[in-house]
This record gives C-alpha cells, sequence and structure tokens, in this order.
C-alpha cells in the first residue's frame, strides 16, 4: 500500500469520525450516519489495498 493510498483512507475514516461526533452532539442522526458510511468507506478501501498487496507478494 503506497504512503498516498494510506493518507487517503486514514482521511476518510478521520472524517467519517469527525461527522459522526457532529451528527452526536448536534442531534442530527443524518450526520451520524454519513459519518458510519465514510468510516465504513475508508475501511472498506483499506482491506482492499492490503489484499492488493498480499496478491503481489
Amino acid at each position: 500500500m503506497s504512503a498516498s493510498d494510506k493518507i487517503e483512507n486514514t482521511g476518510e475514516k478521520i472524517k467519517g469520525a469527525v461527522k459522526e461526533g457532529a451528527g452526536k452532539v448536534t442531534g442530527n442522526e443524518r450526520l451520524k450516519a454519513e459519518g458510519k458510511a465514510d468510516k465504513a468507506k475508508g475501511d472498506v478501501k483499506q482491506a482492499g489495498e492490503h489484499v492488493k498487496d498480499a496478491l503481489k507478494d
């Protein structure tokens, strides 16, 4: 996994965590759900990169 991929995936997860936290604080369920989705998207991307790395070896 390249450094830029790691940064992008981590950024996606951080963005999701911030949205989820903001949604919790404000009581905005839609924002909270978007945050959870963004975090999951980052996790899926990261898992895909790990699979690609495993196949290269």
